[in-house]
């Protein structure tokens, strides 16, 4: 007896090998049970090569001519063909060992093919998927450059187009380009199907083009557009900004009125609409975050996401959370059928099996949600990418075998690369592809480490994929983003908490509210709490000082990380005492992201004891800060992004702002206004009288009355002490018909009752019209002569042109020297000398920002001010600066970076 059992065992064990698993014979106990342990033979890496020669070759040929590309194609296939003849095989792999040569060796398929047939036939594998990609490539830019639709573009023309909507509307980020802020205009892919020129010339065409709509009051029939939508418009036509891209032309929509429907959507997108218009109803009572991530979460609908919170998910490198990703998919198909590795044990996981759904009809419903997955997300690329990646994964739910996966991601690769060239340049699909292929070979070998060191085994799961996902992730993202999150580990350790509950609930929400609302607004309000708690932790890590490290961008600075990274492993393999190592660096690192302001002063110099004034790096903008005594600071505009105004006023430890002056509305100086606001108790915004550009004033207005705090107007002649500051405001003058004093905006005392603002004399000009020089805006600019603590005396003058420069000298002509001069407009060949002289400042202090395309700061205006004895510091150069002291013992200090 057991003589048999020992057969079967034999048996089983045979039949296991077969099938690719080693069995660890130690497993089979005295009885003849085999344990169910699994262990993976090494990854087959035979369909990696073919897939990164089709994407490098697709990649190349993108955005080269096409003539290249029919070149590289046919060196490719002649290769290939060369290859597979027998005698260059031969050639090509070298002397065959001894035993090679005899007729079983020479067998074309078999374990005994020999192993130069081998090799010649993988190279010329390579070759011929390289030719695929490249060919592929080619046809697809191809059509992009012939027809009616590229000619119109390359003649920057106008015609009447009828055009299918082929994705999701979407609103474009706010920007600031120099003074001005870029209006967000709403973005749509589509395909013209028709082109009738201004001469009446008509031609029926296919060609992919991007759609932009400027403001306009049909913005939001705009963005309900659903795919396959059939418009007619009439537009400019323009060629892409990059060759690369895949677009024919770039169609800029006039009229800024509601779109002309000609024909409606499909059923399926008319289905797939009201799926995630009915998510978004049922998330309507949630708080903002929630409301606003929980469908990104589901289905990657980001139109409720404001630039704040994605700002927070972006430092935090949560971004993948914001997108449709496999991971949503692979989320609820677990909960299908189990954890991997299950589906090959007598008792499955997941609810299939307590449904009593047998293992095809497990294997039909994960089809058909995976199906359901692509209809509601739309199928586009990006989903198309998800769900292939998510299928990749389902692969090891199914079988619990790695070793399958890598061939399952190449050949996934492969085909959507060949199915859609311009992924092969997608900074996207790379992150999507390396973050799988690292969590399918890096993460568990790193886990098992983990676990031998004491780890839990859930954790060493969760940190080990996190930390391989960033290991080969952060490279590629330092080459568009200049800048690496030192908080993304622990952030999206602690954000993974929420993800499958809030993506469960997400779909189970979905699901409800096609069928009864109140019932999906119950499940919308319970996955609104893990919505809401990534939400939290995204928005708590970006607010770290260190949340972000600058870092050269580019390949050569991404290529410069993954070098660091590569010798950090190395080294955390062999590192003597590696527990008590580890340890201490990851204090070090808790103390750069926390950077505690007494231990960042000893460390750093920044920022110094004592200081009076900084200037803020903000890059092409103004943002200036004047101490007011404890916490609490004076501030003097607030640059072009709410980011780096922020993270300077945490260095300084600013937490109360009596009073915020916005010198102009130009966007330099206005545009990061919520970063002054984020998290501080600011008591009124005081602006100039000269409301332009409207747009940046409506901007003020809304911001300032959505946050409670008051705008008040500034005059000339008025005179404000707070705290053991003091200053009057010198310019703009205000005309005859001013009318005095006043406060728009949200209402009440420009202190707000919280801090003591006394005005000392003078009055406030609360009419707009201003007597502003040719400058305009920038002549309109509220100019302060402050005395600080000590008798520090600063002037700064916003960006007074030289019209106004002479005019403030003329209204002041007793203007004493001044220790510190603000130079006006970021340090603009356009100064009055004769204020320069005046003032002739000891330190000359310039806000502008690295490679500007302006020149800031004039050499010119560089060496006026040296000339005049001014010692001049700058951002750009110089870092944040501050000023310590006053008369002899006057310093300025600069901050790096």
């Amino acid at each position: 007896m057991k003589t048999d059992e020992a057969a079967t065992d034999r048996a089983a064990t045979d039949r296991a090998a077969a099938d690719g698993a080693d069995v660890d014979e130690a497993a089979v106990d005295g009885r003849g049970a085999r344990a169910s342990t699994w262990e993976e033979g090494p990854a087959d890496l035979r369909l990696v090569p073919l897939a990164v020669a089709a994407w490098v070759a697709a990649a190349v040929a993108v955005g080269v001519p096409g003539w290249w590309t029919v070149a590289g194609v046919v060196v490719c296939l002649m290769g290939g063909a060369v290859l597979l003849t027998p005698a260059a095989a031969r050639r090509f792999g070298g002397t065959a060992r001894p035993g090679e040569g005899n007729a079983a060796a020479d067998a074309p398929t078999g374990r005994d093919t020999p192993a130069w047939r081998l090799r010649a036939t993988a190279f010329a594998g390579v070759l011929l998927c390289a030719a695929a990609g490249a060919a592929s490539a080619g046809l697809h830019t191809a059509d992009l450059r012939r027809g009616p639709v590229p000619a119109l573009a390359r003649e920057y023309g106008r015609a009447q187009l009828e055009v299918t909507v082929t994705s999701d509307p979407r609103l474009t980020r706010p920007r600031v380009r120099g003074s001005e802020s870029v209006p967000v205009s709403v973005v749509l892919d589509g395909e013209v199907t028709r082109a009738e020129r201004s001469d009446g010339t008509v031609h029926r065409t296919r060609a992919p083009v991007l759609l932009i709509v400027p403001p306009g009051e049909g913005r939001a029939e705009w963005l309900r557009l659903l795919p396959s939508t059939r418009l007619s418009v009439g537009a400019r036509l323009a060629p892409p900004s990059r060759p690369g891209d895949p677009f024919a032309a770039v169609l800029k929509v006039g009229g800024g009125g509601p779109p002309r429907i000609i024909g409606p959507p499909s059923a399926l997108q008319r289905t797939a609409g009201e799926l995630r218009a009915g998510l978004r109803r049922a998330t309507d009572g949630l708080d903002p975050d929630a409301r606003a991530l929980l469908p990104g979460l589901v289905v990657g609908d980001t139109s409720r996401i404001g630039s704040e919170l994605r700002d927070a998910f972006v430092a935090t490198d949560l971004t993948h959370l914001l997108a449709v990703s496999g991971s949503n998919l692979v989320v609820v198909l677990i909960l299908l059928v189990g954890r991997p590795g299950r589906a090959h044990q007598v008792e499955r996981g997941g609810l299939a099996p307590r449904l009593g759904i047998s293992l095809r009809g497990t294997a039909v419903a994960g089809g058909a949600l995976t199906l359901a997955f692509v209809v509601v997300c739309r199928p586009e690329p990006s989903v198309l990418r998800a769900a292939a990646c998510g299928f990749v994964v389902l692969l090891a739910i199914g079988t619990g075998r790695r070793r399958s996966l890598i061939p399952a991601l190449a050949a996934a690769v492969l085909l959507l690369v060949l199915y859609d060239p311009w992924l092969a340049r997608s900074y996207g699909f790379l992150l999507s592809v390396l973050a799988t292929g690292a969590l399918l070979t890096v993460a568990p070998r790193w886990s098992e480490a983990l676990r031998r060191r004491g780890v839990p085994d859930r954790l060493a799961e969760a940190l080990a994929a996190a930390l391989a996902a960033q290991a080969v992730c952060a490279p590629v993202v330092v080459v568009f983003a200049g800048r690496v999150s030192l908080v993304a580990i622990p952030a999206n350790l602690f954000a993974e908490l929420a993800v499958a509950p809030a993506t469960v609930f997400g779909f189970a929400t979905l699901a409800a509210a096609a069928v009864w609302m109140p019932a999906a607004e119950g499940l919308a309000w319970v996955a609104g709490w893990p919505a809401g708690w990534i939400a939290r932790v995204a928005r708590t890590g970006a607010a770290l000082p260190g949340a972000e490290l600058s870092w050269p961008g580019g390949w050569w600075g991404g290529f410069a990380l993954a070098l660091v990274t590569a010798v950090v492993v190395v080294a955390a393999r062999r590192l003597p005492h590696r527990g008590p190592v580890a340890g201490l660096l990851v204090v070090l690192l808790l103390l750069v992201v926390v950077r505690p302001v007494p231990l960042t002063r000893w460390a750093t110099g920044w920022p110094p004891r004592g200081w009076v004034f900084a200037m803020c790096q903000v890059g092409q903008g103004d943002a200036t800060v004047l101490a007011a005594g404890g916490d609490a600071a004076v501030v003097v505009d607030a640059g072009p992004d709410p980011v780096p105004v922020d993270r300077c006023l945490r260095e300084l430890g600013v937490r109360r702002v009596p009073l915020l002056v916005l010198t102009h509305f130009h966007a330099d100086h206005v545009a990061g206004l919520p970063g002054v606001l984020r998290g501080r108790s600011v008591g009124a915004i005081q602006t100039t009288g000269l409301e332009e550009p409207p747009a940046q004033a409506a901007f003020v207005r809304r911001t300032a009355a959505a946050a409670g705090v008051p705008l008040i107007r500034a005059g000339a002649g008025e005179r404000r002490r707070i705290g053991g500051l003091e200053w009057t405001v010198l310019w703009p003058a205000a005309d005859s018909g001013a009318a005095g004093g006043g406060v728009s905006g949200a209402g009440g005392a420009a202190g707000d009752g919280a801090f003591e603002d006394e005005v000392v004399g003078g009055r406030v000009a609360g009419g707009r019209r201003v007597a502003a020089g040719s400058g305009g805006a920038n002549d309109a600019s509220v100019a302060m002569l402050v005395r600080a603590a000590g008798g520090l005396t600063l002037l700064l003058l916003g960006d007074l042109e030289p019209p106004a420069q002479r005019g403030l000298l003329r209204a002041h002509p007793g203007l004493a020297p001044v220790d510190v001069l603000k130079v006006a407009h970021h340090g603009s060949a356009h100064q009055d000398p004769g204020l320069i002289r005046a003032v002739r400042p000891r330190l000359a202090l310039v806000s502008t920002g690295r490679d500007n395309p302006y020149g800031h700061p004039s050499p010119r205006t560089v060496e006026s001010l040296r000339a005049g004895g001014a010692r001049v510091l700058r951002t750009d150069r110089d870092g944040a600066i501050a000023v310590v002291g006053a008369g002899p013992g006057l310093v300025a200090v600069p901050g790096g970076g």
